[in-house]
């Protein structure tokens, strides 16, 4: 089965290194990945695109991750955007969902394998 990706980070790192890691978390499964480096870059992927995944930083430039999940909902566009950032606190989270978010997780060298394949699961793609 295909899955298309959506990386939004203005780490270029970040980005090859989930492109490195994902394959090996999604095992059996065609990957084709997408990449945005900010805001303004996911917003018109997503706007002309749809994907299985997005990742999503919340700190970017031009545009906050936030805004992006704000910009996609006034729009009512839905996405299965798991939000991969280092600022894990309990107030980011319930807001990043409240905006639509399907998972949250804390940014991590190397990738948290079981904390993904948890939010795959929740999300019905594992």
């Amino acid at each position: 089965m295909k899955l298309s990706i959506l990386l939004v980070d203005d780490s270029k790192f970040v980005r090859k290194g989930m492109v490195k890691e994902l394959p090996d978390i999604l095992k059996g499964r065609e990957l084709v990945f997408s990449e945005a480096g900010n805001g303004n870059e996911a917003l018109e992927l997503l706007y002309a695109n749809s994907y299985d995944i997005v990742f999503l930083d919340l700190t970017m430039p031009e545009k906050t991750g936030y805004e992006v999940l704000e910009s996609l909902k006034e729009k009512g566009i839905k996405a299965n955007i798991i939000v991969l950032t280092a600022d894990i606190q309990p107030e980011s989270e319930r807001i990043v969902r409240s905006l639509g978010a399907a998972g949250y997780m804390e940014k991590q060298r190397p990738l948290n394998r079981d904390a993904l394949m948890k939010v795959l699961q929740e999300m019905n793609i594992l």
